[in-house]
């Protein structure tokens, strides 16, 4: 049945999780990379993922400085999304397709992130808004793990910075190699 409002739920129950689980990855790549938490943004990330992860942390604990139970959360939440939305199509997905399907596709989203964090901070570099910006700050700590090795080994070209290319080209054969065969090895699609 795919009338209007079986396709209105679809975009909802699609939106909110997308939107909710991309928060906590937020928050858990911004404790990865030591962002400032004072930064404002980041603490909004922070009031809107704590109520279920503060609770969550009392039974997993982090590893190497790794927050293990935003990873469970991420997948958790993406495991409910996929089972909701094959509900509301009419069917239903085995538990293998349900955990691979949200490793896959929280991988993607972990790609998605750091590629469109790097396409945003290479344009924000054009127009050179204030460095005391806090979304400035967040960008450049968040790329920051993606382009240092690369400007590292990438030799200097006379003020013009190719760093960004390259990550975004390296992201995008992750996607190749890594995300689409889970996703085919899953059965889901891309757009599921």
């Amino acid at each position: 049945m795919n009338g209007p409002f079986n396709n209105a739920g679809l975009f909802l129950v699609q939106t909110l999780f997308g939107l909710y689980i991309l928060a906590i990855m937020l928050r858990f790549l911004l404790q990865w990379v030591r962002a400032d938490f004072y930064n404002p943004l980041v603490q909004a990330l922070v009031k809107i993922t704590s109520p279920p992860l503060v609770p969550l942390r009392k039974v997993i604990p982090g590893l190497y400085g790794m927050d293990l139970a935003a990873v469970v959360l991420m997948l958790a939440l993406q495991g409910l999304e996929l089972y909701v939305v094959a509900h509301l199509l009419g069917g239903s997905l085995p538990a293998g397709t349900l955990v691979l399907g949200s490793i896959a596709k929280i991988l993607d989203l972990l790609v998605n992130v750091f590629i469109w964090a790097i396409i945003i901070q290479a344009i924000l570099s054009w127009v050179s808004p204030s460095q005391h910006n806090p979304a400035v700050s967040i960008l450049r700590s968040l790329t920051a793990p993606a382009l240092s090795p690369i400007r590292r080994y990438l030799p200097a070209t006379g003020g013009l910075d190719l760093s960004p290319l390259v990550a975004i080209v390296v992201f995008y054969l992750l996607r190749i190699l890594l995300v689409a065969p889970l996703l085919q090895l899953s059965g889901l699609t891309r757009g599921f």
